[in-house]
């Protein structure tokens, strides 16, 4: 008896230490880097062949010197906005749209959209990509829904979204959503019932119905500020913010704006907040009460330009209700296209694409800050997502 009774305890303890590291496992984050795409001098793009591009998985529980525990040899395209991979909230798998290649044709190298999405397994040992699917056109920024079994992928290109079904590490598309214009990327609501879409040429954002894994366009769009190109929804499913480019992808010198949608219905946008030059990279503080955004503000451009700058911006808004405010702007590298929180809410980290770094910024409470460090990636990071937790 006294036996059973030592190994029952045995177990339940090895129990609960596993439940303990599961819950205090690191949180990761997924980076793609394009090689593919560059600047000069001048702010001409430079093309290079295809074959160098890299999608890396991080491990961040050292949160101011994150490791790469995997380089896979992936294509990622600075083409569209910076989330066009996820991690689904288990941590078990990542998808990641290939949306730009790069072809020789005849002696000219030019981008032209691509169809693939590449799905990883998380929990080998190292991370592995585990199956290519063929989609639609030019497959660019996407989202995995809470519960984890469904993906939403905007196809600019074809103007359509391509849902995929989740189940464990088996991904597959089983549906179209034809959009009539061109979208740029889908994000769930947090209750996984409905979906926004940006549609960027025509300054607007899409709703989706969502019923289990049956996906529609519920017909109702909202007019933005100019080319929204990112959208992010809060934790408490109450707003929605999108980065409204403004100069269809490219710095020109002008302020633009940040969007706020009350989500409560009617859904409608209820304000515009003015920001930098040419803001795209977009993210909510897992506490709901703030919010970032990374602006180009004209780095990528010729340094003859009267708004080039040799660094870009994130702008760190305050979230209290549906009112949103601009708190500061921080400079950061050049370019930079991705930024995310990390699960606590404690860092935020903003991929300088010309730079070929991170920037980590700190929090405390509604105080950010530059942490002054820095961290290289083997490429120029294109986008980035965090893991859930």
């Amino acid at each position: 008896m006294l036996s059973r009774i030592i190994a029952s305890l045995s177990c339940a303890t090895a129990v609960l230490a596993g439940s303990a590291l599961a819950a205090s496992a690191a949180p990761f984050m997924i980076v793609g880097n394009d090689e593919k795409v560059n600047w000069d001098a001048t702010g001409k793009v430079v093309l290079s062949p295809a074959g160098k591009d890299s999608v890396l998985i991080l491990d961040l529980a050292d949160p101011l010197n994150p490791k790469i525990v995997a380089n896979l040899p992936l294509k990622n395209s600075v083409v569209g906005p910076p989330v066009n991979l996820d991690i689904d909230p288990t941590g078990s798998v990542a998808i990641v749209a290939d949306s730009m290649n790069v072809l020789n044709d005849n002696g000219t190298l030019k981008q032209v959209p691509d169809d693939k999405i590449y799905v990883i397994d998380l929990k080998a040992k190292p991370a592995k990509r585990i199956a290519t699917l063929i989609g639609r056109k030019q497959p660019s920024g996407l989202s995995i829904n809470p519960a984890g079994n469904l993906a939403l992928v905007a196809n600019r290109a074809d103007k359509s979204i391509s849902v995929l079904s989740i189940h464990g590490t088996d991904v597959r598309i089983i549906d179209t959503v034809p959009m009539g214009d061109e979208v740029s990327t889908a994000v769930f609501t947090p209750d996984g019932k409905h979906a926004l879409a940006v549609k960027n040429v025509v300054n607007k954002v899409a709703v989706l119905n969502v019923d289990g894994d049956k996906v529609t366009d519920a017909k109702q769009d909202m007019l933005t500020g100019l080319f929204p190109y990112n959208v992010v929804v809060s934790p408490n499913g109450a707003l929605a913010l999108t980065a409204d480019n403004g100069n269809a992808g490219s710095s020109d010198g002008n302020v633009d704006t940040v969007s706020v949608i009350d989500l409560k219905a009617p859904m409608h946008v209820i304000d515009h907040v003015t920001v930098p030059d040419s803001p795209e990279g977009l993210a909510f503080s897992p506490r709901g009460n703030l919010a970032a955004s990374a602006d180009a503000f004209g780095s990528n451009k010729s340094k003859q330009d009267w708004y080039y700058h040799p660094y870009g911006l994130v702008t760190i808004l305050s979230v209290k209700g549906n009112k949103v405010t601009k708190l500061k702007d921080i400079k950061v590298g050049g370019l930079p296209e991705a930024v995310t929180f990390t699960p606590d809410g404690r860092y935020i980290y903003v991929g300088n694409y010309i730079d070929q770094d991170f920037s980590i910024l700190r929090v405390d409470g509604t105080k950010v800050t530059d942490t002054g460090k820095r961290f290289k990636v083997p490429g120029h990071p294109a986008s980035a997502r965090m893991s859930p937790h």
